[in-house]
């Protein structure tokens, strides 16, 4: 076998694997953003009635694919099913009560961020800066782990309420 052709299998290997371990990232995230829901306490005024969903809401580029809808498919919170959607500029957050923004948000975020500020949403990332920069819990890769970052007080700013049991998993950020 040439040396093209065995490093043109080795770079597919890589690309396979790197994949692999990326989807399997954007399988534990979306789990935990299900998760979420059993953490959180939104204010009453998040829902218009008692039987609305739960809305996680994805801004910017979709890295989950699938997944996210195959998370929360068939499954409740507090009595309430989930419903996933992708939202973009303008009003990102209306009727959101989970948004993911996503890391191609980078440069909007301080705006994305003024924008909702307040609205019993919770913001949720994956930008080395997200918590520190005033979002509310950020997905953070250490040793190939996914492990949360949690800012309290921009929370607390939007009215929602995290367990401590949620706190005691994740490191608390300060702005």
């Amino acid at each position: 076998m040439s040396l093209r052709i065995k490093a043109m299998i080795l770079g597919l290997l890589l690309t396979t694997a790197a994949w692999s371990q990326q989807a399997e990232e954007y399988r534990v995230k979306a789990a935990f953003l299900f998760n979420f829901a059993k953490f959180v306490e939104w204010p009453p005024q998040a829902f218009t009635n008692s039987t609305d969903p739960i809305r996680i809401c994805v801004l910017g580029k979709d890295p989950f694919g699938s997944v996210l809808e195959d998370a929360v498919r068939d499954k409740t919170a507090e009595g309430r099913t989930f419903l996933v959607r992708q939202v973009s500029g303008g009003q990102p957050a209306a009727g959101c009560q989970i948004l993911f923004i996503s890391s191609s948000e980078r440069k909007r975020l301080a705006a994305i961020l003024g924008e909702i500020k307040g609205d019993g949403v919770l913001t949720v990332g994956e930008t080395d800066t997200f918590a520190s920069d005033g979002g509310m819990i950020n997905f953070k890769i250490e040793s190939g782990r996914v492990c949360l970052q949690i800012n309290v007080a921009a929370a607390e700013q939007s009215r929602l309420h995290i367990s401590s049991k949620l706190l005691s998993l994740a490191q608390i950020v300060k702005r």
